[in-house]
């Protein structure tokens, strides 16, 4: 399993639309917001591609300034060790 981080900077008239469009991205949960359009939002996913994949949807959304990898984990799964 990867588990990155990410802050999000969004303009702040569109904080509630970002965060509902990340929020319905499987994989994707928002923590925390800040009125003036930051998130930090958390991606969990199988692969590393499967992560790279949400960050540049992170970022393409309308109303997201920049989105910044702050922390990125591998955590091997148990059930797929041999």
């Amino acid at each position: 399993m990867n588990i990155s981080s990410v802050l999000v900077h969004t303009l702040p008239r569109a904080l509630s639309e970002v965060r509902a469009a990340l929020s319905a991205l499987a994989g994707v949960e928002v923590h925390a917001a800040t009125e003036d359009g930051r998130l930090i939002v958390t991606i969990e996913t199988d692969s590393l591609q499967g992560s790279s994949e949400l960050f540049t949807l992170i970022n393409q959304q309308p109303g997201v300034l920049s989105a910044s990898m702050v922390y990125h984990q591998f955590e091997p799964d148990p059930d797929k060790e041999a």
